[in-house]
C-alpha cells in the first residue's frame, strides 16, 4: 500500500456503548496517519428516543452509509456485538473494504442471533451489573474505577430488535477480505478452537485469511488498554 493512500478506520462499538468508547483510541490512530471514524449506532446516542422499532438492518445501514461516503481504503473494526455488524456491511460492499478487524469477537453464520428472544414490550436491554457481565463471560479486567463509572454513566440500553435480530450474510466475496482477530478476553488459541467447531459462534472466522493478535485484558480493551489496541488496529490497517 502506498504511504499516500488515505486509509479510513471505521470503529464500530459493541452493545451499550457509542462512538465515545473509542475516545482514547482515535488519537493514536490519527498519530499513526490513519483517518478514524468512531461510530455511534442508531439507538445508542446520548438521548436516543424511541428504540422499539430498530433492527439489525438499521445498524448495518448506518455503517454502510458512512462507508459509502468515504474516499480511499476502508478498514472496518467491530468490537463485540459490532463484529457481526461490520461482517454484514462487508457482505454488502466487499469491494470497498480493505480489511476486517474483529476485537474480542468474530463473524456469525447467516441466521444466527446475539441474544435469545425477549418478552413482548421489551425495547432495550440495560447494561447488566459487573457481576452479571462476568457470569456471561464479559470481563471488565483492566478498567479503572473511574473508567467503570464513566462506562456505567454513558451506557445506553441495547435496542432489543438489534440484539435479537438474525444476522444476514450471503455474498461469498466477503470471505476474500483479509481479517485480523484481536483477542483480548478470549486468547487466540481458544478462539481458533471455537471457530473450528460447527456452531454459529465465530465458525466463519477461519474461512477468512485471518491473522490472530493476542492483547490480554478484559472484553473492553478500548477502556483498559487503548494505546495498545490502537497500535494493533494500526498494524492491521497497514498490513
Amino acid at each position: 500500500m502506498s504511504t499516500d493512500t488515505k486509509v479510513h478506520v471505521v470503529l464500530v462499538p459493541g452493545f451499550w456503548i457509542g462512538g465515545w468508547a473509542w475516545d482514547d483510541v482515535v488519537g493514536p490512530l490519527r498519530d499513526a496517519g490513519l483517518e478514524p471514524h468512531a461510530v455511534t449506532l442508531p439507538g445508542l446516542e446520548e438521548a436516543p428516543g424511541d428504540v422499539g422499532g430498530l433492527t439489525r438492518a438499521d445498524h448495518a445501514d448506518a455503517v454502510a452509509s458512512l462507508v459509502g461516503g468515504l474516499d480511499g481504503d476502508v478498514v472496518l473494526v467491530g468490537h463485540s456485538g459490532g463484529g457481526p455488524v461490520v461482517q454484514e456491511v462487508a457482505d454488502r460492499q466487499p469491494a470497498r473494504i480493505r480489511r476486517l478487524v474483529f476485537v474480542d469477537t468474530g463473524p456469525l453464520v447467516d441466521g444466527a442471533t446475539l441474544s435469545p428472544p425477549l418478552p413482548d414490550g421489551v425495547d432495550g436491554i440495560p447494561l447488566p451489573t459487573w457481576d452479571e457481565l462476568a457470569e456471561q463471560g464479559s470481563s471488565i479486567d483492566g478498567i479503572s474505577e473511574e473508567g467503570l463509572a464513566r462506562f456505567r454513566e454513558r451506557a445506553r440500553p441495547q435496542p432489543a430488535g438489534v440484539a435479537t435480530g438474525e444476522v444476514r450474510v450471503s455474498n461469498p466475496d466477503r470471505l476474500r477480505i483479509p481479517a485480523t482477530a484481536i483477542c483480548t478476553s478470549i486468547p487466540s488459541a481458544v478462539l481458533r478452537e471455537m471457530a473450528s467447531h460447527d456452531a454459529p459462534l465465530h465458525t466463519e472466522l477461519l474461512d477468512y485469511d485471518v491473522a490472530f493478535v493476542d492483547l490480554p485484558t478484559g472484553h473492553w480493551p478500548m477502556f483498559s488498554r487503548p494505546v495498545e489496541l490502537a497500535a494493533a488496529i494500526a498494524e492491521a490497517a497497514r498490513a
